[in-house]
């Protein structure tokens, strides 16, 4: 199987800051692949490089073998992103917002597809609403929905979980376990350990800019521990906690 992502001495600061502090990992393709650490650890900006959205201080990128410093426009294309603060355009209602993405992205039976999302998040009575007056749970399925429209093979999920209630955390579980065993790539950065540690088969924890570990679920329940117990033993026990 081939790289998806593959990131060599991955730097980024901002100002005095070092928010990534040469990262190296690479995802296979058909991986439910998970980030984890504590709130500062860099793991939203290693997301944002990865789907252009920044450019690394130093260190290379590639994303379907696309350079993340300079096509960026292109991976925004190919991919699915959630975002970590949901953040549709506050102009357009839940409808319009999910045809713009599907339109963007050149999606064929579009208007079935809008019509598919907003019945799976339970969105239909909310389409003519302006997204600046939906609740965060239901803007968090709008941009869920966007990300999904164009059924991505590579999708970017930052807490895609957050603001859901658990009817909704449990759907959106469901869907995902799907997508992985259909051989997609998904990149999924959350603090919710539980969920992820029945979604995830690789996983990477960063704590302060560095990875402290990368191995597969396989690996870490042949020993006898879980992804809870392996974050806190290695970003400071009780003294961080993970949400």
């Amino acid at each position: 199987m081939m790289d998806v992502i593959a990131v060599d001495g991955l730097v980024k600061r901002f100002g005095e800051k070092l928010a990534l502090d040469g990262v190296t990992l690479a995802v296979k393709e058909g991986t439910f692949f998970g980030c984890f650490g504590p709130n500062g650890a860099g793991k939203s900006t290693l997301l944002r490089i990865l789907t252009g959205q920044i450019q690394p201080s130093a260190g290379q990128a590639t994303v379907l073998g696309l350079d993340c410093r300079t096509q960026g426009i292109e991976i925004k294309r190919l991919v699915g992103i959630v975002p970590e603060v949901e953040s549709p355009p506050s102009y357009l209602t839940a409808s319009e917002f999910l045809w713009f993405a599907g339109r963007l992205r050149a999606v064929e039976d579009l208007e079935r597809k809008v019509a598919r999302w907003l019945d799976f998040f339970d969105l239909q009575e909310a389409r003519r609403t302006l997204c600046r007056d939906l609740s965060k749970g239901m803007r968090q399925k709008v941009m869920l929905a966007s990300a999904f429209i164009h059924e991505p093979k590579l999708l970017f999920l930052d807490e895609p979980f957050i603001n859901l209630d658990p009817i909704y955390q449990r759907k959106l579980r469901e869907y995902l376990t799907g997508l992985r065993d259909e051989g997609r790539t998904i990149f999924l950065n959350s603090h919710i350990l539980e969920i992820s540690q029945r979604l995830c088969q690789d996983v990477v924890i960063l704590h302060r800019g560095k990875i402290v570990a990368h191995e597969s679920m396989d690996a870490m329940r042949e020993r006898g521990e879980d992804l809870e117990t392996l974050f806190m033993r290695l970003v400071g026990g009780d003294d961080v906690r993970p949400a």
